[in-house]
């Protein structure tokens, strides 16, 4: 292959592949991979090359074989970079190459790829990424580099001085890099030079000279494009023994497989049989605790809404047997007590009248007789409103905003709903506590200046919204309170068949939602 007998090397590989191939040798086999893909690379055939290249490494990645590692990506970064233009996996290869070589400690195969990573960056104009590569390859150049090497270092420094604008120093390192291409074999490196200098003078608007050396680029170049045609007529032969020698490399497995392949690959396929038995044993034994654990969650959460449903009757229970005796000690209040005393008062202005006294003794009981009436009539009006008796759920709420109206609190009673509209007494009265309880909250915790009642009826349900200006709260973290609570409004809603929803957050105002089926007189 050194001598450009590539067929002859190609041929002698062939056979080389087939013993190592025979023999199960990764080394050798992953080495013959290499060979021939150098060859390939040689005649010009970049993707051919591509190919075996990757099929070395496939099996030089079986081996601790680090130095033909190294080789590979530096290989693998040559053709990405130089031939393909594909700048960004060329440096990810060369970068492989140079993490092998580091392990390896082999300073020239170090220098190698820190020179090949450098003219890949400064090739893309990232001068910047390239500098510290190009600080140790002209550190070591002396020990590791020849004469080729010298050519393209000189003009990787003149390309940096020309990034940083050090005019004289960039034209002498592309002066120091003509002259030694000129001394050279290889004349692909002077091409190179020529062809960055000439960049540098048009940068330095010296266009005849820049004219010039662009000029001897392209002869340079044209006369190593005839050579490697030339040297492709000399091997005219070697294509088409290249496309049989390629099948029988992809056939030669096949040829030299033995009965003890065969039962490996037997034992492989048994193999995976019960990896697939297993995996699938392994399937059923997960889905079926996953549908025991679902079972067993639909159980508990069953039980935690039953328990919900236990705990919100209770509260209803215990609201509805709170709302029943206040009506039964309103009406006694009313009908006995006030009625007893207003006898009593009567009673005591006859006896005075006939028997024409008024003792102070008479008069303060009389006063006192007058008192507990109004007192009782309190009582009697705050656990029952006589409003909502009399006139139902909209005179009764509004007169109760009026009520707790002041100049710190304002509150907006509004309804689309006429106020002579009556609905079940039950109904009425559950949603005049709900919404005075409501009241109650705004008033002790919220800090508002302004809040809002609004009443709708909306296909036979009644929507309720309550609305302050206040400071809000966390709302997962809301407690019961007195009166109903939230908690307790909640229950005492969802048990009515209705939808509650609290819309708040610290710092920001309260929005309260009820939507409940309204309870109409039969």
């Amino acid at each position: 292959m050194r001598n450009e007998k590539y067929e002859e090397s190609l041929l002698l590989s062939r056979k080389i592949l087939s013993d190592a191939i025979a023999k199960k040798d990764n080394n050798l086999i992953a080495l013959n991979y290499n060979t021939i893909a150098a060859n390939f690379d040689q005649l010009g055939e970049y993707e051919k090359a591509l190919f075996y290249y990757r099929k070395s490494l496939i099996f030089a990645n079986k081996t601790n074989n680090s130095e033909l590692k190294s080789w590979l990506y530096n290989n693998l970064g040559n053709i990405h970079c130089f031939d393909k233009k594909e700048f960004g996996k060329g440096i990810y290869y060369y970068k492989k190459s140079l993490l092998y070589s580091t392990r390896l400690g082999d300073s020239s195969e170090i220098f190698l790829t820190k020179f090949n990573i450098t003219w890949a960056y400064f090739d893309i104009r990232k001068f910047e990424l390239g500098q510290p590569y190009l600080n140790y390859i002209n550190k070591h150049h002396k020990k590791d580099s020849d004469s080729s090497t010298l050519v393209i270092i000189n003009m990787l420094n003149g390309m940096y001085q020309s990034h940083l604008n050090n005019i004289e120093a960039a034209e002498s390192y592309f002066k120091k890099a003509i002259e030694l291409g000129l001394k050279d074999k290889d004349k692909s490196d002077l091409s190179y030079a020529h062809q960055e200098y000439a960049t540098f003078l048009l940068k330095t608007k010296k266009f005849k000279q820049a004219y010039e050396n662009l000029d001897t680029y392209n002869s340079i170049t044209t006369q190593l494009k005839n050579e490697e045609r030339l040297k492709k007529l000399n091997i005219i032969g070697v294509n088409l023994e290249i496309d049989e020698y390629k099948r029988e490399i992809d056939n030669i497995k096949i040829e030299y497989k033995t009965n003890h392949e065969l039962l490996i690959e037997k034992q492989s396929k048994n193999k995976i049989i019960s990896i697939v038995i297993i995996s699938i044993l392994l399937t059923i034994i997960i889905l079926s605790y996953l549908y025991f654990q679902n079972v067993q969650l639909k159980q508990k959460n069953k039980i935690r809404d039953i328990e919900n449903k236990i705990q919100e009757n209770i509260i209803t229970a215990t609201i509805n047997g709170q709302e029943m005796e206040r009506k039964k000690i309103a009406s006694f209040l009313h009908d006995n007590i006030s009625a007893l005393l207003s006898s009593a008062s009567l009673h005591l202005k006859i006896f005075s009248t006939k028997n024409n006294t008024n003792s102070e003794e008479i008069t303060k009981t009389k006063s006192i007789l007058i008192q507990t009436h109004y007192k009782i009539r309190d009582l009697s009006h705050q656990l029952l409103p006589s409003l909502l008796a009399r006139f139902g759920l909209f005179h009764a709420l509004n007169d109760l905003c009026e009520t707790n109206s002041n100049s710190s609190l304002q509150f907006n009673f509004s309804n689309n709903i006429p106020d002579e509209t009556r609905y079940n007494d039950e109904f009425e009265m559950k949603m005049y506590f709900i919404v005075s309880e409501l009241i109650n909250n705004i008033i002790k915790h919220s800090q508002a200046s302004r809040a809002k009642i609004d009443l709708k009826e909306i296909d036979s349900n009644l929507h309720i919204l309550v609305k302050d200006n206040g400071i809000g709260f966390e709302i997962k973290n809301f407690r019961t309170i007195e009166g109903f609570g939230l908690n307790q409004i909640r229950a005492r809603i969802n048990t009515m068949g209705g939808k509650f929803r609290i819309i708040s957050e610290p710092t920001k105002e309260t929005t309260i939602k009820i939507i409940v089926p309204i309870e109409y007189n039969l």
